[in-house]
């Protein structure tokens, strides 16, 4: 039968493995990880893969979680190439998650939960929060401003589709400092910044 297509699928299937280098914290990330005794972790929206190879690279035990097939088919081929392994499925991420309970000693996201709109995402945060286990890092980033040149529908206060550009139809919700803060009370907040590209970064640990 034929594989049921989405949105992501599309992007990947034009576009193929972008966003290819390391978020520029995960050097830090991974030293968080390795002081924390950090083993097991979920790269939720692992995309085309960039996070996944990285920190298999770096020896983890690393597990990765997209919608689309199409990035995940781009994964499965980088991580043979490098001679690497991952756990990887596919689903969609404001549903239940397909791992027990406290499964993960860290969860990392990037550019990922801002595509929902707020109901959604605060699911996904609480599922975020059942997989890791208690004191388990996390980093998490999403966008602070609209793509310049794109027009957008307003959905609901925050969320916007695009209605031109490369991910036009998908929702994306822009967070501030305190959305992030309110969204995430149910951990530590260690740090919120800006990053080189106009993304916040959140990084904190599960209470």
């Amino acid at each position: 039968m034929p594989r049921e297509s989405n949105p992501w699928d599309e992007v990947f299937r034009k576009q193929g493995k972008f966003f290819t280098n390391p978020h520029e914290d995960m050097p830090g990330v991974v030293r968080t990880f390795e002081r924390e005794k950090v083993r097991r972790v979920l790269d939720l929206g692992s995309g085309s893969g960039r996070h996944v190879v990285f920190l298999a690279q770096k020896g983890f035990s690393v597990y990765g979680f997209d919608k689309s097939e199409e990035g995940l088919d781009i994964t499965r081929k980088w991580l043979k190439r490098e001679g690497l392994k991952a756990d990887l499925r596919s689903g969609e991420m404001i549903a239940r998650l397909p791992y027990e309970d406290g499964f993960f000693d860290a969860v990392i996201s990037t550019q990922v939960i801002h595509h929902a709109v707020p109901a959604d995402i605060r699911r996904i945060v609480q599922e975020i929060r059942r997989v890791l286990k208690k004191s388990g890092p996390i980093f998490i980033t999403v966008p602070s401003l609209r793509n310049q040149g794109e027009h957008y529908e307003e959905i609901e206060p925050g969320a916007f589709v695009p209605l031109d550009g490369r991910e036009k139809g998908l929702p994306h919700y822009y967070f501030t400092p305190d959305t992030l803060r309110e969204m995430f009370k149910d951990f530590e907040i260690t740090d919120i910044h800006i990053d080189e590209v106009d993304h916040y970064v959140l990084s904190g640990f599960r209470r």
